[in-house]
């Protein structure tokens, strides 16, 4: 678990134990209490492991194709030949 899901997860237990309300967790995370509400379903639902993000692992959806890249890249290159970091 990230440090993030970690302060999610003691906020989440706090919440359970009834020391803390939905507005308090909203101000901790920094979060609107509809997301707090959010999470605190997933966390009823699967204890800890619900405030694990899924997309972890998994490439970014607005990465761009390799295919691209490299065509842009020899775009630079041909028609820029001296483009560099100028010191």
């Amino acid at each position: 678990m990230s440090a993030r899901e970690l302060s999610r997860a003691e906020v989440m237990q706090r919440l359970s134990s009834a020391n803390l309300s939905q507005q308090e967790a909203a101000r901790l995370l920094r979060l609107s209490v509809r997301q707090v509400k959010r999470l605190w379903r997933a966390y009823r639902r699967d204890g800890a492991r619900g405030l694990v993000s899924r997309r972890r692992g998994r490439p970014s959806n607005n990465r761009l194709k390799p295919e691209f890249v490299a065509q842009v890249v020899g775009l630079v290159k041909r028609c820029y030949p001296d483009f560099g970091p100028t010191l």
